[in-house]
């Protein structure tokens, strides 16, 4: 009667044998039924009795595996996630998820996230150089005091995330949305934005001269105190857009006045605030 035991055990675990935990679990049972099925015995029950009463002491087990196996391959799928300090150039993290990571001064350079889940996770002084985030999750990320030149951001998750005194040369955001996002004190004059929905992004003190934002969609976003000279919004939608107005020196009016918004729809909110400070809107739609 054991090995009849045993077989109904393999049956109820066979779709989930490559899981550890679920092996452990197995085997625990099995022990818990064989000491059920010599409880039962003992009181007189016949064997197939025993069997019937020792299965039905369990409930619904298969249900109870199912919920063990699908936890237990979440938790397996996370990988240990303290990378800081480490030497990890062209690594593949590819698909993993690494929520809360720590990768600190690290050499990250050419290294692939695509895919990944990193959220929470913190990158500082770190060289992420020509790295591939392209569809990772970069959710309430820290990224400040990197080199991500040439790195790859397409259709990245993009949600609280901090850019700070970052290097962006040749950076590539790709279809992306950008939710309540912060960039600070980093250049971004030479970063590639393209095909972007900016909502409630910060702009503050960085460097966006000669940047091309056409036809991409910016809603509360706040441009402080940063550097806008040659900047084209051609065709581009801003609601809610807010510029530097405590920076309305006789040499940012002219800065403003170099700023290209042709073609660009807005609201009557921010369209009465560039007007204010001389912009040319000759070729604006209000909305």
């Amino acid at each position: 009667m054991n090995e009849k035991l045993t077989n109904y055990l393999n049956g109820v675990f066979a779709p989930y044998e490559e899981v550890k935990s679920v092996t452990e679990l197995k085997a625990d049972l099995l022990y818990d039924l064989q000491e059920r099925f010599r409880e039962l015995k003992a009181e007189g029950k016949d064997d197939e009795t025993a069997f019937e009463m020792t299965i039905d002491s369990i409930g619904d087990i298969e249900q109870t595996v199912q919920e063990v196996a699908n936890l237990s391959r979440t938790l397996e799928r996370q990988v240990v996630t303290n990378f800081s300090g480490s030497n990890l150039p062209d690594s593949d993290f590819a698909g993993v998820t690494a929520r809360k990571g720590q990768f600190k001064g690290s050499a990250l350079h050419g290294s692939d996230f695509a895919g990944a889940d990193l959220t929470g996770s913190s990158f500082k002084g770190s060289d992420v150089r020509e790295a591939n985030f392209d569809g990772a999750n970069l959710t309430d990320c820290s990224l400040s005091a990197l080199d991500l030149r040439n790195a790859s951001f397409n259709k990245t998750i993009l949600v609280r995330t901090n850019f700070s005194s970052s290097m962006l040369d040749g950076a590539k955001f790709i279809g992306v949305k950008m939710t309540d996002v912060k960039l600070n004190t980093t250049d971004l004059s030479k970063t590639i934005f393209e095909n972007c929905i900016f909502d409630g992004v910060e702009f503050n003190s960085s460097n966006l001269g000669g940047l091309c934002f056409d036809g991409q969609t910016f809603i509360g976003v706040k441009f402080g105190k940063s550097a806008l000279n040659e900047v084209t919004f051609k065709g581009a939608t801003l609601k809610n857009v807010s510029f530097p107005v405590s920076s309305l020196t006789k040499k940012y009016y002219r800065v403003i006045k170099t700023v290209c918004f042709d073609g660009a729809m807005m609201d009557k909110l921010t369209y009465a605030s560039l007007k204010g400070m001389g912009a040319d809107l000759t070729k604006v739609t209000v909305i």
